[in-house]
């Protein structure tokens, strides 16, 4: 297996590094191009796992795909199945994006239970319930879940939870479906924003993304596109702890600030010097030690899970007591464990984690939870401990950061990837 090994922490990172094309929205905006028979380019797309087992997923369907760097070319024209491959479902949740738009396309589905970061439980039966809504037939059978039904037909369906998933599929379901639909309690995220906007480069008819409320007005027939991707959110979040946590100087290009402001809050709250300059963030933190600070994670526009478990590394090394309490999913604390491996004071009751500063953390042997996030935190927590840190299980930070590496090497982190063996886990 590979691990990233930290040679020499609290080593301040400086420098300048570029954000790469969001994962979350460029797993959606790939699975739309199954709507029409088109080509289709994408631009800033990064270079992850999720996006590998994408695009497997489209090959498997018929599709064609070129990819020279961060563009991609993806020809749907001559797609030749309406069932993912069971192997490809477990290895990633956003497999079920394709629901939607096969429905949408071929008015038929068969798919099994997804897979992706164990971190709780993340309902397939809200995606059912809204295309049942939209004339959709599923059955269960043996682990496979079938839809069938013809054309959708466009109805108003008010969501249980704003789930960014159950969002845009019925997004993409709604795009070629007869007449309107109306998405009440919608997800705001701005991958949300950034599906709608590709899909009306299709020629969609889509409005109210980024707000509670979308509508869609359906259209018999769209056409293909070119499209950037919005930066990544979550990647630049986590850089900027990155800077914070080392007591660095680290400049962001490529940003969308205003996605970031709850993260931003936070960062200023803890004590830290951000400055916003057009699409640039630079975070000034020598000599800084971080306030303690209680962080309750919410739907967009709140605090986004998906920046919990980068805090609670930082929140380690902080002054006093701080609190984060995980509002979204129940399962998203098991990295606490391995950050009181390197000597974080961590406990955790229930929902939240109760973190009391400590003054240094200790490089450490630690594994990574299946959890891209948690993964991300351990190796900031290993950026800012004394000594050696190797971080272990990287499969999943692979999934969701691009060149996470490289990117550390720039900023001046003696850092490197490397092979683990049994033997080296277990001395």
């Amino acid at each position: 297996m590979e691990g990233i090994k930290i040679c020499q922490g609290e080593k301040p990172l400086k420098g300048e590094i570029k954000i790469s094309g969001s994962k979350n929205a460029s797993l959606p905006i790939m699975a739309a191009t199954v709507l029409e028979p088109a080509e289709y380019i994408l631009h800033d797309v990064p270079v992850l796992r999720d996006i590998k087992v994408m695009q497997a997923v489209l090959k498997a369907l018929g599709g064609r795909i070129e990819q020279k760097g961060n563009s991609m070319l993806i020809d749907t024209r001559d797609l030749n199945s309406t069932e993912i491959p069971d192997y490809l479902m477990r290895k990633m949740r956003a497999s079920i994006l394709f629901m939607g738009p096969l429905l949408g396309r071929f008015g038929k589905v068969k798919v099994s239970q997804p897979g992706g970061c164990s971190i709780g439980p993340r309902p397939i039966d809200w995606h059912v319930k809204g295309l049942s809504q939209m004339g959709a037939n599923f059955k269960e059978s043996h682990g496979f879940l079938t839809g069938w039904g013809g054309s959708l037909k466009g109805k108003e369906i008010h969501l249980d939870f704003p789930s960014v998933g159950t969002t845009e599929n019925l997004m993409l379901g709604a795009a070629k479906a007869q007449g309107n639909t109306v998405i009440r309690n919608a997800a705001r995220e701005p991958e949300i924003v950034d599906l709608q906007n590709f899909l009306n480069s299709m020629g969609a008819e889509i409005i109210g993304a980024g707000t509670d409320m979308i509508k869609i007005t359906g259209k018999k027939s769209l056409s293909g596109t070119e499209h950037t991707v919005i930066p990544d959110r979550i990647e630049a979040g986590t850089f900027l702890l990155a800077g914070a946590i080392t007591k660095g100087e680290v400049k962001l290009l490529n940003v969308i600030p205003e996605h970031l402001e709850s993260v931003i809050a936070k960062i200023r709250e803890a004590g830290f010097e951000i400055k916003e300059e057009g699409e640039t963030l630079t975070i000034l933190s020598t000599g800084i030690t971080p306030n303690s600070l209680d962080i309750k994670t919410y739907p967009y526009p709140g605090f986004p899970t998906d920046m919990q478990p980068q805090f609670m590394a930082l929140l380690s090394l902080a002054r006093g007591t701080s609190v984060i309490t995980e509002n979204i999913f129940e399962n998203r604390m098991k990295h606490a464990e391995e950050l009181k491996r390197l000597g974080a004071n961590i406990r955790v009751e229930g929902k939240t984690a109760i973190i009391q500063g400590v003054q240094r953390l200790y490089g450490a042997f630690v594994e990574s939870p299946p959890a891209l996030r948690a993964g991300a935190a351990l190796v900031l927590a290993g950026l800012a401990a004394e000594g050696e840190t190797l971080v272990a299980d990287i499969e999943h930070i692979e999934r969701g950061y691009d060149n996470l590496v490289g990117k550390l090497k720039k900023l001046g982190a003696e850092v490197e990837l490397i092979k683990i063996s049994e033997e080296d886990k277990n001395a």
